[in-house]
């Protein structure tokens, strides 16, 4: 679908605005909406809402971490029809978006700043303020160390002021059309979904039942495993390792970016991609090593993240390293193969969350890490098996990655729409959703 251009433009005033259809103004914001002032004295109001990835939705105000109830009266009030801006910490974090439109009366953190439009259409405004967060505008305008604005910052900020009515077929336009798109990045996630969980099904698979449709079975002795191949040991973890050991963070030498002679340091980060782990972004230096302050693992060992909300992820090591203290390193022993190893504690999620202590915080301890059971066929076919879930990985990330290629599409073009739609640059007057047109 393609739109015209306005008949005719004129200069902003505003050198990143540019040209702008010739009967639109540009006024300030302050002129356009006022500064959300409701604070949520005596707990008025207890529906906690939050900035999520350019939309407000809503907490369960009696599991948010570290807060009492009382600390929500220094909360703000804001209702339907209210912008949220969180303009903090603008130099570190350029990418997250930091706009998002309020759709329910409830509670926000005062760390953000509210604005409720008093003289231009809600949704027009919240789309415009979204395009100047895209095109990163804040990003020049914030003080303080870590560039952090207000709504006294902002007041005069240039905004576009159609009238009311063609700021209302702007709003009904995009409304129609980012919902199409949103529809359409859902379906996209979705399957990406469905892929990641057929992916972690064929691994379940294959490293404790193998591969082979007919081979004779027998009851493993664990109620959850159920049968397994006949000729496969069955026991605990600790039972196929020479070692579990922990990582750990030097504080003389820590790591950084800039060391080019170091050895990799990995961190829970650095587990979001392939199993194999063959370089980290930081590396420690020689002298963090001499002295002790962290261990080295050997080419071969499986790491472990043994912590907090990414516990479970595995990742097996390409190359010497080190980690930090939220990774356990498994050495294996002779009866098992690194990558089988890696694949088939990647399948083992559920259990050591099951083993960890998940009363305050999931943490896996040596101890608990060697406490897995494991299912473990002769090597030549663990080598086997890991070239089958090798070749039907490479083939699932495709996918996976076409499909994440095509979300990021969609969500240019979102931007882009928008972009397009709230400075001006297509005309939106004659819009009329299909359903609707005669």
């Amino acid at each position: 679908m393609t739109f015209p251009a306005y008949p005719e433009y004129k200069d902003s005033g505003v050198e990143w605005l540019g040209k702008i259809p010739s009967h639109w103004s540009v006024t300030s914001l302050y002129s356009l909406a006022s500064e959300c002032d409701f604070p949520n004295k005596d707990m008025l109001e207890s529906n906690l809402l939050s900035l999520s990835y350019g939309r407000i939705i809503r907490k369960d105000i009696n599991s948010n971490d570290g807060l009492l109830p009382e600390s929500f009266e220094t909360y703000q009030i804001v209702d339907h029809g209210d912008i949220v801006l969180r303009l903090t910490d603008l130099q570190n974090d350029q990418r997250s978006l930091r706009s998002g439109l309020v759709k329910e009366r409830g509670i926000i953190t005062s760390a953000y700043t509210a604005i409720r439009p008093t003289a231009s259409h809600y949704s027009y405004l919240a789309y415009l303020l979204r395009a100047y967060d895209t095109l990163k505008i804040f990003y020049s305008m914030g003080g303080g160390l870590r560039q952090s604005m207000k709504f006294s910052d902002l007041r005069r900020l240039p905004i576009l002021k159609p009238a009311y009515s063609e700021q209302s077929a702007i709003a009904v336009f995009l409304d129609h059309e980012t919902a199409k798109i949103d529809a359409l990045i859902t379906e996209q996630e979705k399957l990406i979904e469905l892929l990641k969980e057929k992916r972690q099904a064929v691994i379940s698979h294959a490293v404790t039942k193998g591969l082979a449709p007919n081979v004779p079975m027998k009851d493993s002795g664990v109620e959850w495993l159920g049968e397994v191949p006949e000729h496969w040991k069955v026991a605990k973890l600790r039972r196929f390792v020479r070692a579990v050991q922990t990582g750990s963070t030097p504080s003389a030498s820590p790591p950084n970016t800039d060391i080019e002679d170091g050895t990799y340091w990995f961190t829970p980060g650095d587990f979001s991609g392939p199993i194999r782990l063959g370089s980290s972004s930081k590396k420690v230096p020689p002298e963090a090593i001499k002295q002790g302050e962290v261990k080295v693992f050997p080419a071969g060992a499986v790491f472990v993240v043994s912590i907090g909300a990414t516990l479970g992820k595995i990742g097996y090591l390409l190359t010497l390293a080190s980690a930090n203290q939220q990774i356990n390193a498994i050495i294996p022993n002779a009866d098992v193969e690194g990558l089988f190893l890696a694949y088939s504690l990647s399948s083992k999620t559920s259990e050591m969350m099951n083993l960890s202590n998940a009363s305050t915080i999931g943490i896996m301890n040596q101890e608990k890490t060697k406490e897995i059971w494991l299912t473990v066929p002769p090597l030549c076919e663990q080598e086997r098996i890991t070239k089958f879930l090798d070749e039907d990985c490479v083939t699932s990330d495709a996918l996976v990655n076409e499909s994440q290629r095509a979300i990021d599409l969609l969500k240019e073009r979102r931007s882009a729409l928008i972009s397009a739609a709230v400075t001006g640059k297509i005309d939106v007057r004659g819009f009329a959703p299909v359903s609707e047109a005669v």
